[in-house]
């Protein structure tokens, strides 16, 4: 299958899944009891003014005409105003995603860099006491509720041996750096503010801990699977008969193809972090659209909802065609169908 036709075919699912999730997530956000103009206009408000609030939100025309409106918004690229923040909604996923997404690769980074060597000792030491003991961690890891993992770490690490914070982005007496890309991490580095950078950093550190011990457990197996099955390959056994080193093998030839598969679970469950990090950044503060978007369902900030749901699925696809064209780099079969 040649990249134009993989490109095609995730285009037309992305404008297949905005259509379904837009009618979907509306669907469901007019479904919640509740009256987002009655929580607005407040609860002494009175029925008139309740009235001109739905008005202006347009909450009193039938529901197919406010999707229709939202729809020709959205091709627009207009995602509406939240009702909460009475700011543009697209304003406020760019002012809160690069949070997630600093958040989310942080995470990911500590997933990969233990998850890859973990999985590589288990497949070799297979059936002995350390590949027991990283099993037992994978499936800890897979199965640990984010909320509880989050709320241990900030008992132990804040409340009690008080060495990292347990909420935010930066210390409340620091200014943070100019915006550049939205990390903290990277503009305090870009401004050459070195106490801004370690602020940063440490603030980082818990949660990115909470999360990405959730997807080294995925990694792990992955890894610990595909190297298990590439080490009873025959290119392995002419390698070995060849008198390669066991480190070459291992690197050069096992896990060099174990990889190949890999790369599609480890680029999917990057596009989970994005969704499973509203646990997280709600349990630390962290001010990104996870943390927006609970703000908002309690809110019934339909805007606001809807346009995280939009902005989230779009990511999850355009990762799903970037996971697609890097497979087609990395194995030389598939690259050379078509």
């Amino acid at each position: 299958m040649s990249y134009l036709n993989i490109v095609r075919r995730r285009l037309l699912l992305l404008v297949l899944v905005v259509i379904g999730v837009s009618i979907v997530t509306f669907a469901i956000s007019h479904m919640i009891p509740g009256d987002p103009a009655r929580m607005m206009a407040g609860e002494r408000a009175s029925n008139e003014l309740v009235a001109q609030m739905r008005a202006k939100l347009g909450l009193d025309r039938p529901l197919y005409e406010q999707y229709l409106t939202y729809a020709g918004d959205l091709l627009r690229g207009d995602l509406g105003i939240s009702i909460r923040t009475q700011r543009p909604v697209a304003d406020d996923i760019l002012r809160f995603f690069p949070a997630t997404i600093e958040l989310a690769l942080a995470a990911m980074i500590f997933a990969i860099v233990l998850g890859i060597p973990l999985g590589v000792i288990s497949a070799v030491a297979k059936d002995r006491a350390i590949d027991q003991i990283t099993r037992t961690l994978s499936v800890t890891g897979i199965s640990t509720p984010a909320f509880w993992l989050g709320l241990l770490l900030i008992y132990l690490f804040y409340g009690r041996l008080e060495w990292l914070p347990g909420s935010g982005r930066l210390d409340s007496a620091l200014t943070p750096p100019p915006f550049v890309t939205g990390f903290y991490t990277l503009d305090a580095l870009f401004a050459g503010d070195g106490k801004a950078f370690v602020s940063a950093v440490q603030h980082l550190l818990l949660p990115a801990l909470t999360l990405g011990f959730l997807h080294l457990g995925i990694v792990t197996r992955q890894i610990r699977s595909a190297m298990l099955e590439v080490l009873t390959e025959d290119y392995i056994r002419t390698a070995k008969a060849s008198g390669l080193s066991r480190r070459r093998i291992l690197f050069d030839h096992a896990l060099r193809n174990a990889l190949i598969p890999s790369v599609t679970m480890i680029g999917l469950a990057f596009g989970d972090l994005l969704y499973g990090a509203v646990l997280t950044e709600t349990v630390y503060a962290w001010p990104g659209m996870g943390n927006y978007v609970v703000q908002s369902i309690n809110a019934l900030d339909f805007p606001a909802i809807m346009g995280f749901t939009v902005v989230a699925s779009t990511a999850y696809v355009l990762l799903n065609l970037f996971v697609d064209l890097t497979y087609m780099l990395l194995d030389p079969q598939i690259r050379g169908v078509g």
